[in-house]
């Protein structure tokens, strides 16, 4: 899932690390003498710099135990995911470290493709993390993946609109059909994400968890799990997607918004109220400053919890992230763990939450004075990703999504019948009689 990253910070990160560009690689050196340490290499997904800047400074506290060099993916999941497929999948040794969104990293487990953590390294590299990004990292009762950074949805609503439609939506019981409702009452528009891709994924996945069903049971059984969309809990996700992508709330480009095109949406006079990750807000703050967006439209923005779907039942805020793998081929998979270990600690996550507007998967974190500066909504963030539903644990997630993003696109098109047809058609994908 692309995203675009802002912070006020990130400025003098960028320029501080102007001499080592995230391009083909670049090496970072400890201070060792003689005797050649083995060079490290992390496979990093695309930031302003703060994955340089953490594997600088364990480069230069190992003691010359270690260099790294730094390899960049590219900037999507999906195109993340086929390099690093390709390479592992061909044995290669030279990928020591590598960040994994947390979607991939069952299949990557399952695939043989990471060397597990073992259960004393385990505890240690999660040791003071909330348990949702710390599941996400799981296959098979094992540790493959170090939450890197973390990340959740939240309700972000512009508050001069909300006071106009006399809604709150700080309220517990805040409901998709009263923002609807109020949207269209005021004849402003809801953003979200419904290209047809990761992101129009992640919106699907929590309507369905919020109404306290799943896109798929059974998950460890592989290709044999079982599609469960048409559920009570499917048919009101559908209820909710189609009703808004036929409504007068839906932006007019809502089948090819990603994050940015709804960040848009939300910020000009249209905007009313918008489902996004925490970063929309340092975006703003730095717009304003740059002076691309007036300080009102910053100044009248509220945060919120991602909406209920019944009003009895918590959310189940999308969950987002990365996780830390270790390559099963690497060759020095001692000293890798102990990158992993020094990158991950709880106050190189903290800075790197200043840095990129990127939430640290730590409970601390968020207690810190400088994030409490820095984040208004820190505390709404840390229960936002403590409480965050995951998407589907299983090492055929792309086959997974890929037949529910096509059976729901466009948004306009979900009706009553479409979770009996998803479930149809990723049935068939899993098994193998049908391609996506």
């Amino acid at each position: 899932m692309k995203r675009i990253q802002f912070a006020r910070g990130r400025r003098r990160r960028a320029i501080a690390l102007a001499s080592a560009p995230l391009v083909a690689a670049t090496l970072l050196s400890g201070c060792g003498s003689g005797g050649g340490p083995p060079t490290l290499t992390w496979y990093i997904l695309p930031d302003n710099g703060g994955s340089v800047a953490r594997a600088q400074e364990c480069a230069d506290a190992s003691g010359g135990a270690y260099q790294v060099r730094i390899e960049s993916l590219p900037s999507t999941a999906t195109a993340q995911r086929e390099q690093m497929v390709r390479r592992l999948a061909a044995g290669d040794s030279s990928i020591d470290v590598l960040s994994l969104d947390v979607v991939f990293t069952a299949e990557f487990a399952n695939a043989g493709f990471l060397r597990p953590y073992t259960a004393e390294e385990s505890a240690r590299l999660t040791a003071g993390m909330l348990p949702s990004p710390v599941e996400t990292g799981m296959w098979d009762d094992q540790l493959f993946g170090a939450p890197y950074k973390s990340n959740a949805q939240l309700l972000w609503y512009r508050k001069s609109e909300a006071a106009a439609a006399g809604v709150d939506p700080t309220s517990p019981t805040f409901t998709w059909d009263e923002m609807l409702k109020a949207a269209v009452g005021q004849g402003k528009k809801i953003s979200t994400q419904g290209q047809r891709y990761e992101g129009y994924m992640v919106w699907i996945n929590a309507l369905v968890l919020s109404a306290g069903g799943e896109v798929l049971q059974d998950v460890e059984a592989g290709r044999n799990a079982k599609p469960s969309m048409a559920s009570p809990a499917g048919d009101k996700a559908a209820e909710i997607v189609g009703n808004l992508a036929r409504s007068s709330a839906a932006p007019v480009d809502l089948s090819n918004a990603a994050e940015e095109q709804a960040r848009a949406t939300f910020q000009s006079e249209e905007g009313m109220f918008m489902l996004n990750w925490p970063y929309v807000l340092a975006a703003a703050r730095s717009a304003a400053e740059e002076g691309t967006l007036p300080q009102e439209v910053v100044d009248d923005i509220g945060w919120a919890r991602y909406p209920r779907v019944f009003p009895d039942r918590p959310s189940a805020p999308p969950l987002g992230g990365a996780n830390l793998g270790i390559g099963a081929y690497s060759e020095h998979p001692d000293e890798a763990v102990a990158l992993v270990e020094c990158i991950n600690a709880e106050p190189k996550a903290t800075q790197y939450m200043l840095d990129e507007s990127e939430p640290s998967p730590y409970a601390a974190s968020y207690d810190n004075p400088d994030i409490r500066a820095e984040y208004d909504n820190a505390d709404l963030i840390r229960e936002s990703i403590a409480e965050g539903g995951p998407r589907p644990l299983t090492p055929f997630y792309t086959d997974v999504a890929g037949a529910i993003t096509q059976t729901w696109h466009p948004p306009a098109s979900v009706t009553a019948q479409t979770p009996e047809r998803t479930d149809e058609f990723m049935a068939d994908v899993l098994a193998g009689r049908r391609l996506l």
